[in-house]
């Protein structure tokens, strides 16, 4: 996107963020699935993820309530604070833009506060990673949690399979993608209302460009490829991923007709 084209893009943002009485979502939801610009990501992924209410006029009522609500929450365990802050430290240095105190505290306060409000929730590893985009993406504490706990609701399914299949069907390639790619996938998901029935298929997508590159390693090589992904061209990823999905979509109107 060159640069007029990413001020044109910025300025459809605007015009929908800063409408008086609505934003229209569905307008947003199709802008979103190219992408969100940096400067906007945080509001919009608010609405996607229906944080934040379409209605305007209720803006600021809802946004006091939550930050009420969330203070609200215990924040206190001790024994999970010490796993979430090693765990924590491990993925800083992984990923240098989370690095600090600052956003030390927020996975802390976040995810203790996430295990606190569903209590048949476990501490995992993973959390980090999934909680993460929205540490780094919304200015407000209260409003990343709440974020995280409209994904983790999304995902209360769990799928039994092998190592890093699990990995990326269950924590939405948190884990495996470069950071600054998942920013960019989560945009088109949080854009979608069915993103985990078109996860698998950006799961296939990834398989599928990797494949020239799995058959020369190792299978120690691939499994670290596998959990530790490079960088992706996202842009490429997602289209091939809408090309699979229409495909098999394709087979099945097809298989359903031969059945008649």
């Amino acid at each position: 996107m060159n640069q007029d084209e990413a001020l044109s893009n910025l300025n459809d943002y605007n015009d929908l963020l800063q409408s008086e009485v609505y934003v229209d979502l569905e307008r947003l939801r199709i802008l979103a699935r190219h992408g969100v610009p940096n400067e906007l990501r945080g509001e919009v992924w608010k609405y996607l993820l229906g944080v934040q209410q379409a209605d305007r006029s209720k803006e600021l009522t809802t946004s006091k309530a939550r930050k009420e609500d969330y203070e609200q929450i215990d924040k206190s365990d001790s024994e999970i604070s010490k796993r979430i802050r090693g765990e924590v430290t491990r993925y800083q240095r992984r990923v240098p833009l989370l690095d600090g105190r600052h956003y030390m505290n927020r996975f802390e306060n976040i995810i203790l506060a996430y295990l606190s409000a569903n209590r048949d929730a476990e501490y995992h590893p993973a959390l980090i990673s999934l909680c993460a985009p929205f540490i780094y993406v919304l200015d407000k504490e209260w409003d990343a949690y709440y974020c995280f706990e409209r994904l983790m609701q999304a995902m209360e399914e769990e799928v039994d399979l092998n190592e890093w299949v699990t990995s990326w069907l269950q924590h939405l390639l948190a884990r495996e993608m470069k950071f600054e790619d998942i920013v960019r996938l989560w945009d088109t998901y949080f854009a979608m209302p069915d993103f985990l029935d078109f996860h698998p298929f950006v799961c296939l997508a990834i398989l599928r460009n990797a494949r020239e590159n799995l058959e020369d390693l190792e299978q120690s090589e691939i499994r670290t490829m596998l959990l530790r992904l490079p960088y992706l061209d996202m842009q490429r990823t997602l289209a091939e991923a809408y090309n699979l999905r229409h495909e098999s979509m394709e087979r099945q109107i097809s298989e359903d007709s031969d059945l008649l």
